[in-house]
C-alpha cells in the first residue's frame, strides 16, 4: 500500500467543514459576549443602588454622632468605616461614578446630603451602567431612572 493510498483511505474534516465549525463557534462568542455585558451592567446597578443604602445609613449614623451634621465621603472613611474606594470628591466604584453634596446646618434650615450614583460610561458596548440613582437627606427611599440624566428627587423610587 502506497502512501498515496493511506491518504486517501483517511477520514477528515474538509475546508467548509472546518469553516461552518469556525463560523458557529464565533457566534457562541459573539452572543455569550453581550450576555456578559449584561450581566456586569446590572451587577454594576446593584451594587451602585447598595452602596447609596450604605452610605445613607453611614450618613445617618455620623450625624448622630456630630450634632445633626453629615459628613463627606472622607468623613464617612475615617469616622464609620466607609469602603477606602470612595475617598476623594467623586469616587468611581463598579463603573459608577459618586457624588456626595453636603450642606451644613443653619438657624433657619436643617443640615442637607444628597448622593447621586451614575454610570461611568452610560452608552454603547463598553457601558458600565444605564440606571442613573439618587437620594438625600428628605428620602426614605432611593430614586432612579433609565433616562441619559442624573437622578433626582422626583423621579420614581427603585
Amino acid at each position: 500500500m502506497s502512501f498515496k493510498n493511506k491518504i486517501r483511505g483517511e477520514r477528515g474534516f474538509n475546508l467548509i467543514e472546518l469553516m461552518i465549525v469556525i463560523a458557529i463557534i464565533g457566534l457562541l462568542i459573539g452572543v455569550g459576549a453581550i450576555a456578559w455585558g449584561a450581566m456586569i451592567r446590572s451587577g454594576n446597578e446593584v451594587a451602585a443602588a447598595q452602596m447609596i443604602d450604605r452610605v445613607r445609613t453611614y450618613q445617618v449614623n455620623y450625624a448622630s454622632r456630630n450634632r445633626g451634621k453629615f459628613g463627606k465621603f472622607d468623613d464617612l472613611i475615617r469616622v464609620m468605616g466607609l469602603d477606602e474606594k470612595f475617598a476623594g470628591e467623586r469616587p468611581v466604584v463598579n463603573g459608577y461614578i459618586f457624588t456626595l453634596t453636603v450642606e451644613e446646618p443653619s438657624d433657619s434650615k436643617p443640615a442637607f446630603y444628597s448622593i447621586n450614583a451614575d454610570p461611568q460610561v452610560g452608552e454603547g458596548v463598553t457601558a458600565t451602567g444605564t440606571r442613573h440613582f439618587y437620594t438625600d437627606s428628605s428620602l426614605g427611599t432611593i430614586k432612579g431612572t433609565d433616562e441619559n440624566r442624573p437622578a433626582k428627587a422626583d423621579d420614581p423610587s427603585i
